[in-house]
């Protein structure tokens, strides 16, 4: 180690080489965050990586830059392992007890640790993370300046002691990421009041074990929870009594509000009830349900709103109002236009659209379709009459229309389109947006209809474009916005440099373990 550079520098390239400013920032990401095509090298089919996915990856990427660091020399060594577990990310439990017999030896470590993430990927098998509650509590009392906790896993008994744990020591807390049976909503609520400083929250409540009348929340009934400091709330599952509840709560920070219903169809929560008191500041509001929500009332209740995604799947009421919310199944009159608006919103900037299964006749649903046609053709009607709500008359600022479901865009990458009686939906949408000036997106955040191509066809369509230039001896540039131009041999090399850092992106030569 050069000894002309102070500790301070060499802490300094550490933290830059580390590469945490994504891993550290205390917001969780929103289904407008984008997803990315990659194609694994055991498959020869395209995936998409979530941006749940992403940051586990840029997890165990900093974990191995980190490791290479301590690895190098004593005095990196001795610099370098506060980097090492600042941020503690797991995919496998069992590990909890290595890092707690690493605690107990040299407790001054957890002093470091700014985020805890366990990720959780066995869909169902394997160990719980019941089973680590001492390892995990253990670690917890040497983390007095966690910021970050974020447990994919469902919580069962443990979240109790663990939430106690939190609320005792580590008093930093600002992003936390839970996973409950809605049974623990009581210890939910205390667990929130005991740590003021949350900025962002999820909360994941399973199905009740039991007639959800016999749920009790015993004096966590009278607690008002003030988050002053809260943000970002995101809520998945059966979580109609936490929205009651928090009805009534003081959230005067609060610009960011998902809620996903999943595949539920029964007992709505009261969402107009929980948005008349705290929509008036939201920036984003995303709904996620199967049952139609009275959209206009909800855009009138929340002014501010740039960010809305909702379901298009949803019946909603025409402008003569002789229709009511109904789902999709309804026989309704669809030749009246769809009222999403009272009035029109000004500063709606971004649209997120659920759902959207059936609209191009590709994957799952084809084959649907042919089982329960009439069902098909009624969702697609409302994917047509909510689509065409979507205009600069009912949102001015409008400048981005993004379809938000995975599953729709892989079922078009492997149809290689929609299909074909379904294009013609697609081509209008698409010049409708195009006439509008707003960028009709899929969930990567590029333009719908764009699909990922391998190798060969990009090699296919280089020599094509570079043969028609030929033949009309013209000069072989592509002109920009600006009115510059490269030549094709500079695109080719950029297109080699994007493939080398996509491999070494795509394909880590190194596998995460903590030791």
């Amino acid at each position: 180690m050069p000894k002309d550079l102070p500790p301070e520098l060499w802490s300094y390239i550490f933290d830059l080489a580390a590469d945490e400013d994504v891993i550290f920032y205390p917001g969780l990401p929103t289904t407008m965050a984008q997803s990315t095509w990659f194609k694994p090298p055991w498959k020869d089919d395209w995936q998409l990586r979530t941006p749940q996915d992403a940051i586990n990856m840029i997890q165990r990427r900093s974990y191995a830059t980190k490791k290479t660091v301590i690895a190098t020399c004593r005095g990196w060594r001795r610099l370098g392992t506060e980097f090492l577990v600042r941020c503690l990310f797991f995919d496998n439990p069992t590990k909890l007890r290595d890092l707690c017999a690493i605690f107990d030896r040299d407790p001054g470590l957890g002093w470091w640790a700014r985020r805890i993430h366990i990720t959780h990927f066995s869909n169902g098998r394997g160990p719980k993370i019941d089973d680590f509650e001492n390892p995990l509590i253990s670690i917890l009392h040497h983390c007095p300046n966690l910021e970050i906790f974020i447990v994919d896993w469902p919580m069962a008994s443990s979240f109790g002691p663990i939430a106690e744990t939190l609320g005792a020591y580590c008093t930093k807390l600002r992003t936390v990421h839970w996973h409950v049976p809605s049974e623990t909503l009581p210890k939910v609520i205390w667990a929130l009041d005991s740590l003021p400083s949350l900025v962002s929250v999820h909360i994941e409540f399973d199905a009740p074990t039991v007639d959800s009348d016999t749920i009790t929340l015993g004096a966590a009934s009278n607690v008002r929870l003030n988050l002053v400091n809260l943000h970002q709330l995101s809520l998945r599952g059966f979580c109609q009594e936490f929205l009651e509840q928090a009805t009534g709560w003081n959230f005067p920070g609060l610009r960011s509000f998902s809620f996903d219903f999943g595949s539920n169809r029964h007992d709505l929560p009261d969402l107009v009830s929980f948005l008349a008191h705290h929509g008036t500041q939201l920036l984003l509001l995303d709904l996620d349900c199967i049952p139609p929500l009275d959209v206009c009332t909800i855009l009138d209740m929340c002014p501010l709103l740039v960010v809305f995604s909702f379901n298009p799947d949803w019946k909603l009421p025409s402008m003569n109002g002789n229709d009511t919310l109904t789902n999709a199944n309804s026989e309704d009159d669809f030749s009246q236009p769809v009222a999403i608006v009272n009035r029109p919103h000004e500063h709606i900037k971004h649209i997120g659209l659920h759902g959207l299964l059936y609209a191009f006749g590709v994957g799952y649903a084809a084959e649907y379709a042919s089982v329960d046609p009439l069902r098909t053709m009624m969702i697609r009607r409302a994917n047509d009459r909510n689509f065409d709500a979507l205009v600069k008359a009912n949102f001015p600022s409008l400048r981005c229309v993004r379809v938000l479901s995975p599953t729709v865009l892989l079922d078009l990458d492997a149809a290689d389109g929609p299909d074909v009686l379904c294009f013609e939906r697609w081509e209008r949408w698409w010049n409708m947006c195009n006439h509008m000036g707003v960028r009709l997106e899929d969930c990567t955040g590029a333009q719908l209809g764009i699909l990922p191509q391998d190798e060969e066809d990009e090699e296919e369509e280089v020599e094509e474009e570079e043969e028609r230039w030929d033949d009309d001896e013209t000069e072989c540039e592509y002109k920009n916005d600006t009115g510059g131009g490269v030549s094709v041999t500079e695109l080719r090399q950029l297109l080699d440099e994007c493939r080398k850092m996509s491999a070494e992106r795509d394909n880590p030569t190194f596998e995460f373990t903590f030791h």
